[in-house]
């Protein structure tokens, strides 16, 4: 093999393809990336079994000898990154890898690319198409209330719910629950069953960092056990996450009378960082207090202090105070602009508060128990 490359395009594939490979297996040829040249392109590889992908290079690549190389992830991204020259070029001999700046040369051990797993390609006939801003929006909107921690694995995940033209994106952590619907294609009837298409926290949020402003649309293929994304330049595989995902319809509250408030992100998040100033990690709970047109936000911990901040709302109903950890709110915040109105529906101190969005989505909160 020997190519040319324009550095920075080769860096901007090179390190998402490397995101993939892992810093330590008992497969030391998965801390590669393999690179084949054919075509007058460049195709990227890597996979740490459970992801994998497959990403196309076309722009500012030359090729002069079509060919495979296995690079090594970390010493390639260093040179990638700490070279200043505009292109690189790359070739195989026998006894490794030469890589060629103007004024640098480095020579790289090689691996037989014969070795390297394959990654799975794009050949499906059923899948969904979903413009790309919906999916990024799917994922940013839930991917956060997800615990890839938990010992309940279905939790580290998203569940996507995929039918005719209906995309549902749900993630849940069990103290909160967050839902992106939206609309897509469904291509040759394709649609998930059940409640079992969960994708890996640490998937999803690759896809969506794969995702190019240029693409207008995705294709989305979910199989039993795995999950494929396809873009113009690349496709992402998955494995999918083992068990089955909560009833999350019966945590949406379905009340006839709850209240109703018209709320706009920036002045709530402003008053909510205000009151947060005297929390800490072991005291998150904040008083919200919902009473004669005014939102009070009180918090209280022994050794920092008392908070007291007031916000303006239409509602002068009863009293009602609802405690909610302040996390969990801030995160509901930051994924919306700060002009974004939305509804928060509560009932009581005791029920979980909803929030909605008039572009479908959907964030429940849990209430904490009041301490004070």
């Amino acid at each position: 093999m020997k190519i040319t490359c324009q550095r920075e395009s080769l860096t901007n594939a090179f390190s998402l393809a490397a995101s993939i490979a892992p810093t330590r297996s008992p497969k030391e040829i998965l801390q590669n990336v393999k690179v084949t040249a054919a075509g007058g392109k460049l195709t990227l590889t890597a996979t740490d079994m459970e992801v994998g992908i497959r990403l196309e290079l076309e722009d500012g690549v030359e090729i002069e000898v079509e060919g495979t190389a296995l690079l090594p992830v970390q010493r390639t991204m260093a040179i990638l990154r700490e070279s200043n020259d505009e292109t690189i070029s790359m070739e195989t001999d026998d006894s490794g890898i030469r890589v060629r700046g103007s004024r640098s040369k480095y020579r790289l051990p090689g691996n037989d690319p014969d070795e390297f797993p394959a990654v799975a390609g794009f050949d499906e006939e059923k899948y969904h198409v979903l413009p790309t801003r919906l999916f990024r929006e799917m994922v940013k909107r839930t991917v956060f209330a997800t615990d890839p921690e938990s010992s309940r694995y279905a939790l580290g995940g998203v569940l996507l719910e995929l039918e005719e033209s209906t995309v549902t994106a749900v993630g849940t952590d069990g103290r909160r629950l967050a839902r992106m619907e939206g609309v897509g294609e469904s291509i040759g009837g394709h649609q998930t069953t059940g409640s079992s298409t969960i994708v890996p926290t640490r998937a999803i949020q690759l896809m969506e960092r794969a995702l190019s402003d240029k693409d207008e649309t995705v294709d989305v293929a979910a199989r039993s056990n795995d999950l494929l994304l396809r873009t113009s330049r690349a496709v992402i595989y998955s494995r999918l996450v083992e068990g089955r995902y909560p009833n999350w319809r019966q945590v949406l509250p379905k009340r006839e009378n709850a209240i109703q408030l018209d709320m706009t992100v920036g002045p709530l998040f402003a008053a909510l960082r205000q009151a947060a100033i005297v929390t800490d990690h072991e005291s998150r709970g904040i008083d919200f207090t919902f009473a004669d047109g005014t939102l009070k936000l009180e918090a209280s911990t022994a050794e920092i202090g008392e908070s007291q901040i007031e916000l303006p709302i239409a509602y002068d109903g009863e009293p009602i105070t609802l405690t909610m950890d302040h996390r969990y709110l801030a995160d509901f915040c930051k994924v919306l602009d700060n002009e974004s109105n939305f509804i928060m529906e509560i009932e009581s101190g005791a029920a979980p508060a909803l929030l909605t969005t008039d572009d479908g989505y959907g964030y429940v909160i849990m209430p904490m128990a009041r301490d004070r």
